[in-house]
């Protein structure tokens, strides 16, 4: 999803400017004279104008100790990377997030950063944010302390540290799980002998039907890429791919190109109400990034689909009329869309519980939790998303530990295969694919990558954005491009292999669902683990960690 960082930066991207203000905040320019930054019983005075030429060389000037000597070389690289960040997000946007709950509760926190002698510190830190964001280049650290309104700005170093260690508690509790159960993965090679290499291309050649299908009862266009080659047949499975919040249908159109090579059909659409379209239009202050309804929506537009299908598959003026398998479809989901073939597969939606944790203090939540709780505003706590013409899926980094809570995930009668990325900031892999996992029945697979972030088994074409992005406990950081191409080859070869599940052919594909093939793609970077069950062992850590 090439967006997936601009939802960041919209929703919970003001952490990197935090992060900064935290680290070096401040206010100059138009309100203050200078920047006061303590650290325990050290304070020290910086201007704005060091401040630009800190961000525009990278270095500290001499006489600042708490800076070149009281700060680890880490947290000096993050105040620079944080002082060199822009988010282009228009006053309008700024404005409405800071009206929201995650807002009001962000503010809060750097309240207690952010020192001031009388009680208008909400209002002060609001006010810099919506002005700072005034900029042409949008809301920086840098136009914050410009626009925010006192004479001088003091800054507790040690609580803002402490205040930025509480964002994105998940991921850190991942990293903590990994680190813990690396000793139990085996790093020997296995002599594994292969009968082909199920990541290279078929016979077939590749072409894309474009088409619109117009949804009028429920209001919802949806541009669709159908990808095909001359080998496709019947006895293979329809593949949908459901794409991640705030992007587009071409965001893996790497794989579809790959399945559609070996004969099989797949179609590729945008979500109307999540898509990039969707998106762009929030940042700009239009919309909402959105609505809770589309939670029904995403299944709804592949149960849709799949109608649609049936009735082009029985017209004789359909160029692949006759050779589609209407009834027998695998749904493949990315993030957002993972959860959506989930709730397709079977799995339940727990509202009633997730409304509960939302309520919460969500501020120090994942991406993925804090968009699960938009989720709270359905009318209903039960909604029944089933499609039986669905015969298995494949989720890859969904979302959910709130959606599907303790039981919801238990629902799903199908075979399923999910795959978690260990150094996944957006949706971690810990509360997020790990912990359901567990609770579903089998037959399941659960492919863990380490090494791998949320964004490496995009199509590289749909993360070019990722060049110069600061790594922050949110965001950046990403392995993408030429970097994950071990990665994107086994997805390929996993994903074309479970798909064969429901062809003729299941039995040769087999070898490439097991442990032993993990082991064989692994490389040095990326070891790759699959269970079918997470050993009663793991779970007892999975259990110490995330119960604290």
């Amino acid at each position: 999803m090439r967006q997936s960082r601009k939802i960041i930066k919209l929703v919970v991207g003001f952490w990197g400017a935090f992060a900064a203000i935290q680290i070096c905040g401040g206010t100059l320019a138009t309100a203050a004279d200078k920047l006061v930054v303590r650290f325990g019983a050290f304070s020290e005075s910086m201007t704005l104008a060091e401040l630009r030429a800190i961000a525009e060389t990278g270095k500290f000037p001499d006489g600042y100790e708490i800076y070149t000597k009281r700060l680890s070389p880490q947290q000096r690289t993050q105040v620079i990377s944080a002082l060199r960040t822009n988010m282009p997000v228009s006053v309008v946007t700024v404005n409405n997030l800071l009206s929201t709950r995650i807002g009001t509760t962000i503010l809060r926190d750097l309240t207690t950063v952010i020192k001031r002698e009388d009680t208008a510190g909400l209002q002060a830190l609001r006010a810099g944010l919506v002005l700072g964001s005034t900029t042409p280049q949008g809301l920086s650290v840098l136009s914050f302390i410009a626009a925010y309104p006192s004479k001088q700005l003091e800054i507790d170093l040690k609580q803002a540290f402490q205040v930025a260690g509480t964002f994105n508690i998940a991921f850190w509790q991942t990293q903590r799980f990994m680190e813990a159960i690396a000793p139990r993965l085996s790093s020997r090679k296995t002599d594994l002998k292969l009968p082909f290499d199920p990541s290279q291309p078929g016979s077939g050649q590749v072409q894309v039907m474009k088409f619109t299908l117009d949804d009028q009862k429920r209001q919802r266009i949806l541009p669709v890429d159908l990808y095909w080659s001359n080998i496709l047949t019947p006895d293979k499975p329809v593949i949908i791919l459901s794409h991640g919040l705030g992007s587009v249908r071409t965001e893996i159109k790497y794989l579809a190109e790959h399945l559609a090579s070996h004969g099989y059909a797949v179609v590729a659409f945008e979500h109307p109400g999540s898509n990039q379209a969707n998106l762009n239009a929030a940042l700009a202050g239009k919309n909402r990034i959105m609505k809770p309804q589309e939670f029904l929506e995403r299944p709804q537009d592949i149960s849709f689909i799949l109608d649609q299908l049936a009735a082009k598959n029985r017209s004789s003026n359909f160029p692949l009329a006759g050779k589609l398998a209407n009834n027998n479809v695998m749904v493949l989901g990315y993030s957002f869309g993972g959860s959506t073939a989930l709730a397709l597969g079977g799995a339940e939606y727990q509202l009633e519980r997730l409304k509960q944790r939302c309520k919460e203090n969500i501020s120090v939540l994942s991406l993925g939790e804090g968009m699960q709780c938009i989720a709270q505003e359905l009318p209903e706590n039960n909604y029944q998303l089933r499609d039986i013409r669905v015969k298995q899926i494949i989720a890859f980094s969904p979302s959910t530990s709130l959606l599907f809570g303790d039981t919801g995930l238990s629902k799903i009668e199908i075979p399923t295969l999910m795959l978690a990325a260990s150094a996944d900031k957006t949706t971690p892999a810990l509360t997020e694919q790990i912990v359901g996992f567990d609770q579903m029945r089998s037959p399941k697979w659960l492919v863990g990558i380490m090494g791998a972030t949320h964004l490496s088994v995009k199509d590289p074409s749909a993360t070019m954005d990722q060049r110069g992005k600061i790594d922050t406990p949110i965001s950046g950081g990403e392995v993408v491009g030429e970097e994950a191409v071990d990665i994107r080859n086994y997805v390929k070869g996993i994903t074309l292999a479970f798909a064969a599940q429901l062809t003729p052919e299941a039995k040769s594909y087999q070898v490439f669902l097991t442990p032993d093939y993990a082991q064989y793609a692994s490389t040095t970077a990326f070891p790759i683990c699959l269970v079918t069950q997470i050993p009663p062992d793991a779970m007892n850590i999975v259990k110490e960690f995330t119960q604290k």
